[in-house]
């Protein structure tokens, strides 16, 4: 594709440029001169079917939402990027190759019932309550749509580099990371809207470790993709080295310390998941106690830098997890951060409306409307998705974990291409963390990070896919 301007439409940019330097007033000035920003960046994405895909990975890791209010926080740069991709792939019809197989038609159900449930949302709490929903319905749909373009569009006519991928998502992880632990430590300005979470020291009031994200669960979240990430790289055979053995232990470092920074156990409980789940799909492997210690090393490398740094914080972070494990029994309410009032509240919810069972309230409706008598925020995934679209949202939901867990297992465990099984490792391992931090959070909220998961989902499938039409 020519990116280069013919002459004559060299002479038109220079006139209009020239036109708009005579411009007296600087914004309109400024507004006259965003087409000439935006053609270059937009011939360059329409250049390549994946180059929206990269930039869009590398955005939502490494940029922040914008200053504006609007919403929770700022419009975040990739939605542009997220919608140029919509457009590509619309004038890339003829590239598309849809085959509507178990995995693609639960991750299609589950958004088809969650758009369903923008209806009970404007009939029960209003207008601007269902705009909102219906905004988080979509950015959940990102995410289904990366996958289906990488699967079944224009994304799988591109062959997969997997050691060029990896080395780039590690490196954008590890920026990502390093800025959490340098923006938690100084305590930097936020740089939008962020969820009020605060740890109290005897220095001082210190926000929690977010970096770049709303909050610091999700930071959490995504540190524990890539811790997995590199411990299954550690574990596979050769063909998983897809990154230098000297990067392991300075990314893992960061990696679980920007994890501990962020204050979040459920991230915690989701890595234990996905490492014991790694454990079982390791068994007999001779060499696995070797790989472990240098894992736990790495973790343990990470964990030491914050009690070097910041004792204080080291010392609260250590009590927090011997109280939780201490006191859970005697204490629930508290150590589970009053989740259990609040499910308890939302029992009392099903209880008088039984009928949300059948329709559900609309998706993420609970934390912004007075339906339970005061904004609901469920932290369990589960939960919330039974009072907001019903028992058939719910199950939908539960059979998409299933397809997800069950695809990644197979290609984990039978494929023959030694990277789709790496792929495959990680999707399945981390799944089962990520199930198991579903009933403390929810992270389908988490549109920021699940097209990274889903990516590699994509990944794992497109390899499989590729070698079993070799094969036959």
């Amino acid at each position: 594709m020519r990116l280069l301007p013919s002459p004559g439409a060299a002479a038109a940019i220079a006139f209009y440029a020239a036109g708009v330097a005579l411009i007296p007033n600087p914004l309109v000035a400024a507004a006259m001169v965003t087409p000439l920003l935006l053609a270059p960046a937009c011939l360059f994405l329409l250049a390549g079917a994946n180059r929206w895909l990269a930039a869009f990975l590398g955005a939502v890791m490494l940029l922040p939402p914008l200053p504006v209010a609007l919403g929770n926080t700022g419009p975040h740069p990739a939605l542009a990027l997220a919608a140029a991709g919509t457009g590509i792939g619309v004038l890339r019809i003829r590239e598309w190759r849809p085959r509507l197989d178990s995995l693609s038609a639960s991750l299609l159900l589950v958004f088809l019932l969650l758009l369903a449930s923008i209806a009970p949302a404007a009939i029960d709490s209003g207008g601007s309550v269902a705009a909102g929903s219906l905004a988080r319905v979509f950015l959940f749909g990102i995410s289904v749509y990366v996958y289906f373009y990488c699967v079944h569009g224009p994304g799988a006519g591109i062959a997969i580099r997997p050691s060029t991928a990896i080395r780039w998502l590690t490196a954008a992880a590890v920026l990502a990371a390093a800025f959490a632990c340098f923006d938690f430590y100084f305590q930097l300005p936020a740089p939008a809207g962020y969820g009020p979470q605060y740890i109290w020291l005897d220095s001082g009031v210190y926000r929690r470790a977010q970096g770049l994200f709303y909050e610091a669960s999700t930071l959490g979240n995504f540190c524990a993709f890539f811790l997995v990430m590199i411990a299954v790289v550690v574990t596979g055979p050769r063909e998983w080295r897809l990154l230098p053995r000297w990067v392991l232990p300075p990314a893992g470092g960061v990696l679980s310390a920007a994890l501990v920074f962020s204050f979040s156990r459920g991230s915690i409980v989701c890595l234990a998941a996905a490492l014991a789940t790694l454990l079982y799909l390791h068994r007999g492997r001779y060499k696995i106690r070797h790989w472990l210690f240098v894992m736990g090393a790495t973790l343990a490398a990470g964990i030491g830098a914050v009690f070097f740094l910041f004792p204080s914080f080291g010392e609260l972070y250590w009590a927090r997890i011997q109280g939780s494990l201490q006191f859970f029994l005697t204490d629930p309410n508290g150590i589970l951060s009053g989740r259990l009032s609040n499910w308890g509240a939302l029992a009392d919810l099903l209880r008088d409306n039984p009928w949300y069972l059948l329709t559900g309230a609309g998706y993420k409706t609970l934390p912004y409307s007075t339906l339970p008598g005061r904004p609901l925020v469920v932290d369990n995934m589960y939960l919330s998705l039974l009072a907001e679209t019903g028992i058939v949202g719910l199950a939908a939901f539960l059979l998409m974990n299933y397809q997800i867990a069950g695809k990644a297992y197979r290609i984990a465990t039978q494929s023959v291409h030694p990277q789709a099984a790496f792929f495959g490792t990680w999707i399945c391992c981390f799944w089962v963390g990520e199930m198991a931090q579903m009933l403390s959070g929810d992270l389908f909220t988490y549109w920021r990070v699940l097209p990274i998961y889903f990516w590699a989902l994509a990944a794992a499938v497109r390899l499989d896919s590729a070698d079993e039409h070799t094969l036959h």
